[in-house]
C-alpha cells in the first residue's frame, strides 16, 4: 500500500480510456456525418446506397466502443478512489515500528514487573493495528471486486461487422453490378496481359505487397525485414514512413518509438527529439510525468515545458527545481529566482523563507545577505544544503556544484548518489542520464550500459527494449518488447545477429523465427536457432539454459541473457557471473559497468552497494577510491571452446582483426564498435582499452575525446578529469588548465570557483595566486589584505611587506 506505485497508473489508465472514448466518438460522430451526409446529397444511386450500408455497421461499432471506453475510465477512476481511501484509513508503518519499538523497550525494562499494563496497553493497541487493517484491506477487496464485475467484455464487440458489411453490399444493386464485372475482367485477354507485364515486383522473400526489397515485408515500398506498413527503411515497422526498427506509427526516425514523428529511440508519444521520452515536443532524454511529460528540453524532467534537467514541476529553468515556475537550480518551492531556495518569491540563494531578496536569508520578505552559506557543514559558496563540498549545492553531502539531489560527486545533479553531471536519476555514472543505475551518456532508460538506451538492461547503444547486448535493438511492434538480443538492429526478442524481425533467430535478414541463415522469412517449428544450443528460445552458439542469445552463455535462472561468456541470470554484456548485470566482467546482482563484485552500483570495480564512480568500497558512495584503495584485477577470460565445431577468433561484422569484436574495423579484442584499436573499447575510433566512448586515445576513459587515463567526460587532455575540455589533472568542470581545480576556466591549481590565474583562489576572476610575502627582516604584524567585492579574495604584489588573503593579524 504505502512502497508501491500507488492510484498514480490506475488514474493514467483512466485518463487513457477517456481520452480513447473521446476520440471513438468524434470518429464515429464524423464518419456518420460524412457518409451519409454524402450519399443523402451530391452522392445519388446504386453506389450512394451501397456505401451507406456499408458504413453503417461500422458506425455502430464506434459508438458501442466509446461507450465502453468511457465506462472503462469510470471504473477506473473508482478503483483508485477506493484504493486511495483504503490507503488513508491503513495504519502507517511507521505507527506500527513506534508501537513494536515501545512494546520492546517495555519488555526489556520489565525487571519487576511493573511494565506489565503498560506492555499489555501496546500490545492491545497492536491487535487493533492488525484488526484495523485487516478491515480496510477487507473493504478494499470487496470494492475492487464489485468494481471489476461491472466491466463490459470487449469480446465479441467487433464480431459480425464485417459480416453485416459484406452483407449488405452484396444485396445492394451495385454489389451484384461489382461482381459481374470483376469476373468479366478477370477473364479477360487484356488483364493477364497486364499481370504478364507487370506484377508487383518484390526483390526478397516472402513479402507480400509491391515494390519492397528484403523479406517477410506486408505492404508496399519497404526496405528492410518484417515491416508492416508502406515506406518504411529498417526491421519490425508497423506504420509507414519510418526510418529505423520496431517503430510503431508514422513517420519515426530511430528505433522502438510509439507514436508519431519522433527522433530518437524507446519514445511513447510524437515529436520527440532524444530517448526514452513518455509525451510529446520532448527535446532529451528520459522526460515524463504524472500522466506523461510534455514539451521539455533537457533530462529527467518529471512535468511540463520544463528547461533543464531533473525538475519536478512544470515551467522551470534550470536544474532539480521542486515546484513551478523556478528560473535557477535547487529550489524548493515555486516562482524562485537563484539557486537553492527553500520557499517561493525569492531572488537569490540559499534563502530559507518567501519574498526574500539576498542570499543566506531565513525568514520572510528580507532584504540583505547572510551566511556565504545556509546550509551546515558546507566548505565553499552558496550551498543551501549540508556538508557540501562546492558551489551552489542545494542538497546534501554533495562535492561539486549546482547538485540539486544528495551524494553526488560532479555538476547538476538533480538525482542521488551519482558520478558525473545532469543525471536525473540515481547511482548514475555518467552523464544526462534520466534514469538509475545507468553507466553512460543519455540513457533514458534503467539499469543500462552504453549511450542513448530507451529500454532496460542493456549494454549497447540506442537500444530501446531489454536485455540486449549490441545496438538499435527495437520494440517488436504490437507485440510487445524486443528483449535479449546480440546483435543490432533486431526487433523481436532472442535473436543472434543483425536485421532479424522475427525471433530466435541465429544470423541475418530473417523474418520469420527460428532460423539458422540468412533471409528467412518462414517460422521453424521448435525453440532453438544456431549450433550446440540447449534449452527453450535460445539463439547463437554453445548457449544452455531458457532465453539466451549470443555465445557461450549459462542461463542459471529465469532471466534473458545476451553476449558472450556470461553465467548468471538475467545478464547482458560479456562474461558476467551475477545476477541482472550489464557490462563486463560483474560478479553482483544489479551491477551496471565492469568489473563490479557490489550490488546496485554503476561505474567500475565498485565493491559496495547504492554507489556509483569507481573502485568505491563502501556503500552510498559516488566518485573515486573511497573506503580504501582496491587492488582490482579483472578476472581471467574463459576459455571460449566450441566442442562440435569449429569457430575460430569469431568477430560478428566487417573487416576486423582479432577475436570477438562485434562491428566494424576492429583492430583488437573483444570490441564492441567501429574503428578500435586495442581491447575492450565500447565505441568508436577509440585507441587503447577498456575505454567506454568514441575518439578516446589513452584507457578506461568514459566519453568522447579524451587523451589520458580514467577521464569522464570530453576532449580532456590529462588524468582522472572530470568534466570537458580540461587540460590537467584531477579537473572537475570545464576548461581548467592546470591541476587540482573545481569550476570553469580556471588557469592554475587548486583553484575553486571561475577564470582564476592563479593557484589556490576561491571565487571568480582572481588574477593572481594568494601568497604571504615576508620581508628579509621580520616585521611585527602583516600587513592588512585587500578584500573584491565579489567575495574573493584579491591579492596585491609589493617590494616590501604584504599579506592578502584574510584579514591583518598580528
Amino acid at each position: 500500500m504505502f512502497s508501491g506505485a500507488g492510484s498514480a497508473p490506475m488514474l493514467q489508465a483512466a485518463t487513457a480510456w477517456d481520452g480513447l472514448s473521446a476520440e471513438l466518438g468524434s470518429a464515429a460522430s464524423s464518419f456518420s456525418s460524412v457518409t451519409f451526409g454524402l450519399a443523402g446529397q451530391a452522392w445519388q444511386g446504386p453506389a450512394a446506397q451501397a456505401m451507406a450500408a456499408a458504413a453503417a455497421p461500422y458506425a455502430g461499432w464506434l459508438n458501442v466502443a466509446a461507450a465502453r471506453a468511457a465506462g472503462a475510465a469510470d471504473q477506473a477512476n473508482a478503483v483508485a478512489s477506493v484504493f486511495d481511501a483504503a490507503r488513508t484509513a491503513m495504519v502507517r508503518p511507521v505507527v506500527v515500528a513506534a508501537n513494536r519499538n515501545e512494546f520492546v523497550q517495555l519488555v526489556m525494562s520489565n525487571l519487576f514487573g511493573q511494565n506489565a499494563p503498560a506492555i499489555a496497553a501496546a500490545e492491545a493497541e497492536y491487535e487493533g493495528m492488525w484488526a484495523s487493517a485487516v478491515a480496510t484491506m477487507a473493504g478494499y477487496h470487496s470494492g475492487v471486486s464489485v468494481i471489476a464485475g461491472q466491466l463490459a467484455s470487449w469480446r465479441g464487440a467487433l464480431q459480425g461487422v464485417a459480416g453485416q458489411v459484406g452483407g449488405a453490399v452484396s444485396a445492394s444493386p451495385i454489389g451484384a453490378a461489382a461482381a459481374a464485372v470483376g469476373s468479366t475482367v478477370a477473364a479477360s485477354p487484356v488483364a493477364a496481359a497486364a499481370a504478364s507485364i507487370l506484377p508487383a515486383i518484390n526483390t526478397g522473400f516472402g513479402n507480400t505487397g509491391a515494390w519492397n526489397v528484403g523479406i517477410g515485408n506486408i505492404g508496399n515500398y519497404n526496405l528492410g525485414s518484417g515491416n508492416h506498413g508502406d515506406l518504411n527503411f529498417g526491421s519490425g515497422n508497423y506504420g509507414n514512413a519510418n526510418l529505423g526498427s520496431g517503430n510503431v506509427a508514422n513517420g519515426n526516425l530511430g528505433s522502438g518509438n510509439r507514436g508519431f514523428f519522433n527522433l530518437g529511440n524507446g519514445n511513447f508519444g510524437s515529436l520527440n527529439l532524444g530517448n526514452g521520452n513518455r509525451g510529446d515536443l520532448n527535446f532529451g532524454s528520459g522526460n515524463t510525468g504524472p500522466v506523461d511529460g510534455n514539451r521539455n528540453f533537457g533530462f529527467g524532467n518529471w512535468g511540463n515545458a520544463n528547461l533543464g534537467s531533473g525538475n519536478h514541476s512544470s515551467n522551470n529553468f534550470g536544474f532539480g527545481n521542486w515546484g513551478p515556475m523556478n528560473m535557477g537550480s535547487g529550489n524548493h518551492g515555486s516562482y524562485n529566482i537563484g539557486f537553492g531556495n527553500f520557499g517561493s518569491k525569492n531572488l537569490g540563494f540559499g534563502n530559507h523563507g518567501n519574498n526574500n531578496i539576498g542570499f543566506g536569508l531565513t525568514g520572510d520578505n528580507q532584504v540583505g545577505i547572510g551566511g556565504l552559506n545556509s546550509g551546515i557543514g558546507n566548505i565553499g559558496f552558496g550551498n543551501s544544503g549540508n556538508n557540501n563540498i562546492g558551489l551552489f549545492n542545494s542538497g546534501d553531502n554533495n562535492f561539486g556544484f549546482f547538485n540539486s539531489g544528495s551524494g553526488n560527486f560532479g555538476f547538476a545533479n538533480s538525482g542521488n548518489i551519482n558520478t558525473g553531471f545532469w543525471n536525473a536519476g540515481n547511482w548514475n555514472t555518467g552523464a544526462g542520464n534520466g534514469g538509475n543505475l545507468d553507466f553512460g551518456f543519455g540513457n533514458g532508460g534503467i539499469k543500462d550500459v552504453g549511450f542513448g538506451n530507451g529500454g532496460s538492461d542493456n549494454m549497447g547503444f540506442f537500444n530501446s527494449g531489454d536485455f540486449n547486448t549490441g545496438d538499435f535493438n527495437s520494440g517488436g511492434g504490437t507485440f510487445g518488447t524486443s528483449a535479449g538480443n546480440s546483435g543490432s538492429f533486431n526487433s523481436s526478442p532472442n535473436n543472434t545477429g543483425f536485421f532479424n524481425s522475427g525471433a530466435t533467430n541465429t544470423g541475418l535478414f530473417n523474418a520469420g523465427s527460428v532460423n539458422t541463415g540468412f533471409g528467412s522469412s518462414i517460422d521453424q517449428p521448435g525453440s532453438v536457432s544456431g549450433f550446440n544450443n540447449t534449452g527453450t528460445d535460445v539463439s547463437g552458439f554453445n548457449n544452455t539454459g531458457p532465453a539466451t542469445s549470443g555465445f557461450q552463455n549459462t542461463n542459471t535462472g529465469l532471466g534473458l541473457n545476451s553476449g558472450i561468456g556470461n553465467s548468471g541470470d538475467g545478464d547482458a554484456g560479456w562474461f558476467n557471473s551475477g545476477t541482472i548485470n550489464s557490462g563486463w566482467f560483474n560478479k553482483g546482482t544489479n551491477d551496471f559497468g565492469l568489473a563490479h563484485s557490489g550490488e546496485l552500483v554503476s561505474g567500475i570495480a565498485n565493491a559496495g552497494m547504492f554507489s556509483s564512480g569507481f573502485f568505491n568500497t563502501g556503500d552510498n558512495q559516488s566518485g573515486f577510491l573511497h573506503a580504501i584503495l582496491p587492488t582490482v584485477a579483472l578476472p581471467a577470460l574463459p576459455h571460449l571452446s566450441v566442442p562440435a565445431i569449429s569457430i575460430p577468433g569469431i568477430n560478428t561484422g566487417f573487416g576486423n582483426t582479432g577475436s570477438w569484436n562485434l562491428g566494424m574495423g576492429n583492430i583488437g579484442d573483444f570490441n564492441p564498435g567501429s574503428g578500435n584499436t586495442g581491447d575492450f573499447n565500447f565505441g568508436s575510433g577509440n585507441t587503447g582499452g577498456f575505454n567506454v566512448g568514441s575518439g578516446n586515445f589513452g584507457n578506461a576513459n568514459l566519453g568522447s575525446g579524451n587523451r589520458g587515463f580514467f577521464n569522464l567526460g570530453s576532449g580532456n587532455l590529462g588524468t582522472a578529469n572530470f568534466g570537458i575540455g580540461n587540460f590537467g589533472d584531477l579537473n572537475l568542470g570545464f576548461g581548467n588548465l592546470n591541476n587540482g581545480n573545481v569550476g570553469f576556466g580556471n588557469f592554475g591549481a587548486g583553484n575553486v570557483g571561475s577564470a582564476n590565474r592563479g593557484s589556490f583562489n576561491f571565487g571568480g576572476g582572481t588574477s593572481v595566486a594568494p601568497t604571504w610575502a615576508v620581508e628579509t627582516t621580520a616585521p611585527t604584524t602583516w600587513a592588512s589584505a585587500t578584500w573584491a567585492t565579489t567575495i574573493s579574495v584579491s591579492a596585491t604584489t609589493e617590494t616590501t611587506t604584504s599579506a592578502s588573503g584574510s584579514p591583518a593579524t598580528t
